[in-house]
């Protein structure tokens, strides 16, 4: 079995499905620019609230303004797939000294990240970036922060598990021991014969990292008051501050719409029915060692991917759902809170003036070019902290149908 599982992830990893594109999001009603609604009653167009229907009997119910995730033919929605992909998510017993669950990294109350700027494994090692929250990564057109060719959430879910660099899970080369111990709980053994019903042997690996898909798609956060004053057509769902907090955002001032756009603030997405391809990463000037535009080692972005010096420090743009719960911020958490945030982009890149990463970022050679730098008076940062603010899915964060099982 750890051959055919290490294959797999491998494959994944390197090519497998790479040739299936993902879509940037359609523009949304509303008149805000970069598909970002400026004022109430927008709506995508996409999906209605309830959805479309995928195989099994699954109906999607999603927020107004969302379109259809996209599903891998292989791995078709189910309620029962999504129950045992829920259990498994909270589950000690997918570590391998069972003292760490999916959930450790990915907190519901913190939108599924986890408060700390490096997570940390099971067996203590720190890693090298944040945990980067999952809230609607059924729309992510690629996985994790900078891999241009992870694409789907089956063989992503295989990493932390089975990876070794870094160790999160640990449980690679002890593959037969995790089927054993689902296999010794009667409650999976019903779960898993209901979800793959014409499985011979449904308690398997390649079906725990497809459940895992199953659940992580269903989690969905589009309930925030924005989504309310944007979609919903509320024009009291949001404060005043936070209106021109949104007008601010959108604006060729600070440039944050081209970057987080769309009805998940996010300039790389993948869903149903979307007619052209985008992959995209960007270099924020977060680093500029001795001048050099170099990133610290372990964090270099896409070009650890490639080996393209034009890569160097590009990330994938994250969701700003939620982002007043999710900090701390970057590939990396080194910037601790959304005003260490704005002073970053007004200054067009962080300078940091002593020690091994000494370097002014606004000069970095691989900047992208919609980090311009900006002044704000105090009262326009006010006014982005409310719209920020307004982003937050209180509903979300407290979902029952997404919190850990066991404890119920």
């Amino acid at each position: 079995m750890k051959t055919s599982v290490i294959t797999y992830v491998m494959a994944a990893a390197f090519g497998l499905g790479a040739c299936e594109d993902p879509y940037l999001p359609s523009p949304s009603g509303g008149g805000g620019q970069g598909g970002i609604p400026a004022s109430g009653g927008g709506s995508s167009g996409a999906s209605s609230a309830d959805g479309g229907s995928s195989s099994q009997g699954w109906e999607w119910s999603l927020p107004e303004g969302f379109p259809i995730p996209k599903v891998p033919d292989d791995n078709p929605m189910s309620h029962d797939k999504v129950e045992l992909g829920r259990r498994l998510f909270y589950d000690v017993r997918l570590s391998e000294n069972q003292t760490q669950s999916c959930a450790s990294c990915h907190d519901q109350a913190l939108a599924f990240t986890d408060g700390l700027a490096h997570a940390v494994g099971s067996t203590g090692e720190v890693h090298p970036r944040s945990s980067m929250s999952i809230a609607n990564v059924a729309y992510s057109a690629t996985l994790t922060w900078a891999n241009p060719v992870l694409l789907h959430l089956e063989p992503q879910a295989a990493v932390p598990i089975f990876g070794t660099m870094p160790v999160e899970l640990g449980m690679n080369g002890v593959e037969e021991e995790l089927v054993t111990r689902l296999a010794a709980d009667p409650l999976y053994e019903a779960l898993f014969a209901a979800a793959f019903p014409d499985d011979d042997e449904p308690i398997a690996v390649g079906n725990v990292t497809k459940a895992l898909a199953s659940f992580q798609r269903t989690v969905i956060s589009g309930g925030s008051p924005f989504d309310r004053y944007a979609y919903g057509g509320d024009a009291t769902a949001i404060s005043e501050a936070a209106k021109r907090g949104l007008d601010l955002f959108n604006s060729e001032k600070l440039e944050c719409f081209h970057c987080h756009q769309g009805f998940n603030f996010q300039d790389s997405v993948t869903f149903e029915g979307q007619a052209f391809a985008s992959i995209k990463f960007h270099n924020t000037g977060l680093y500029n060692i001795e001048g050099t535009g170099a990133y610290p080692e372990g964090g270099e972005g896409l070009y650890a991917m490639t080996g393209d010096p034009e890569d160097m420090g590009k990330f994938r743009v994250p969701t700003l759902r939620n982002i007043a719960v999710t900090a701390p911020y970057m590939h990396d958490g080194s910037v601790a809170t959304l005003d260490d945030v704005l002073d970053h982009y007004a200054a067009a890149g962080r300078t940091i003036d002593d020690g091994p990463y000494a370097g002014v970022g606004s000069d970095n050679p691989y900047k992208s070019n919609f980090i311009l730098g900006f002044e704000l008076t105090a009262e326009e940062r006010a006014d982005l902290h409310a719209f920020f603010e307004s982003l937050t899915d209180e509903a979300f964060l407290t979902n029952p149908a997404l919190s850990n099982p066991w404890r119920q």
